[in-house]
């Protein structure tokens, strides 16, 4: 397993990190036994990034890699999240503090080890969608040092989703991580698209990250399993997936990600989605590729896909043409046309 410094904070994090949450849904709903078998086998490969927070399974993920770590006896760097109500803006600290010491017993940590705001960012404040602004995010800031100052967080983060222009302001201020949607559907967040690209825009806010030096997360790198192989979702996954900064729909998704089955057919890639993940995990600034993990099977695929490195160079101009293309498709019949 590579491992890469997570920015500032000088942690070395594994190049796949695993992924918590209810899209995976391994530690939401898997068994005890899978539970532990996933984690330890995981731990074995050098994966040393567990990322959780307490929407994931209504509090549930939190619980059990809580159990599951603490009967494993293994020391990794746990990140999870808090997620702030319009009502929480008029005492921070108090609603701040009341989710972390949740976390932390939950967990069966004496700290976090990276808090994340798991807010999405916008120019104004957004009560109905629970956006934040930059004031409001500063404000959140301030509560993490205090948090950190009674050790109970390490480092913190933001949500690199929201209005580009103002998570590029939050950039350049004192955070530690941001995370990112970063996939074949979507890879605005690390690499130029043509104008007319139909979905978000995140206008290579990973690079610009790395140039300050703040730890990126890659997340969706499957884009919810529309980029995976499974013709079914496996039992743990969650249904149905909502997107994320790509489709409409996630059966729009999967016919777009269809175009991408080239790199299988011609021998590049074995998978779709071992393609997906090396794609995600081969641009510098990202230090980890979190992948929602649902099954055994999948962790070790996964695995395997990262250790062989980026995908060829000779690829690249195909998949800008199909992203090229991505704007006709949606918008000239309405539904994508995988051709």
């Amino acid at each position: 397993m590579e491992y890469r410094v997570l920015g500032k904070t000088q942690l070395k994090v594994s190049a796949l990190g695993f992924g918590c949450g209810a899209v995976g849904g391994i530690l939401v709903k898997g068994s005890r036994q899978e539970m532990l078998r996933a984690v330890a086998r995981a731990c074995e490969l050098g994966v040393n990034y567990f990322d959780t927070a307490p929407l994931y399974g209504d509090r549930a993920s939190e619980t059990n890699l809580g159990i599951v770590l603490e009967s494993l006896g293994q020391e990794v760097i746990v990140g999870t999240k808090v997620r702030l109500r319009l009502v929480d803006l008029e005492n921070l600290e108090t609603a701040i503090t009341r989710s972390v010491e949740s976390s932390l017993r939950r967990l069966r940590r004496e700290a976090i080890d990276l808090l994340q705001l798991h807010n999405y960012a916008g120019e104004t404040h957004t009560a109905s969608q629970e956006w934040l602004n930059a004031e409001q995010i500063a404000r959140t800031v301030d509560v993490f040092k205090t948090l950190r100052a009674k050790g109970r967080i390490r480092f913190w983060g933001i949500n690199g989703l929201g209005d580009p222009a103002t998570i590029r302001q939050l950039l350049s201020t004192e955070i530690y991580t941001a995370q990112f949607c970063f996939n074949l559907l979507n890879p605005t967040a690390g690499l130029p698209v043509p104008p007319h690209f139909p979905f978000e825009n995140y206008q290579q806010l990973m690079v610009r990250a790395a140039q300050e030096q703040v730890g990126v997360l890659a997340i969706r790198v499957l884009a919810g399993g529309a980029l995976g192989d499974l013709a079914d979702r496996p039992a743990n996954a969650a249904v149905p997936i909502e997107p994320i900064a790509s489709g409409g729909s996630f059966d729009e998704d999967l016919l777009l990600a269809q175009q991408f089955r080239f790199l299988v057919k011609e021998g590049y890639t074995k998978t779709l989605a071992e393609a997906a993940l090396r794609f995600a995990s081969s641009l510098p600034a990202v230090s980890s590729t979190v992948l929602g993990i649902s099954t055994l099977e999948q962790l070790e695929a996964a695995a395997l896909s990262i250790h062989k490195g980026p995908l060829p160079a000779e690829v690249y101009p195909r998949l800008a043409a199909i992203w090229e293309n991505f704007s006709v498709q949606l918008h000239s019949t309405g539904n994508p046309s995988v051709g």
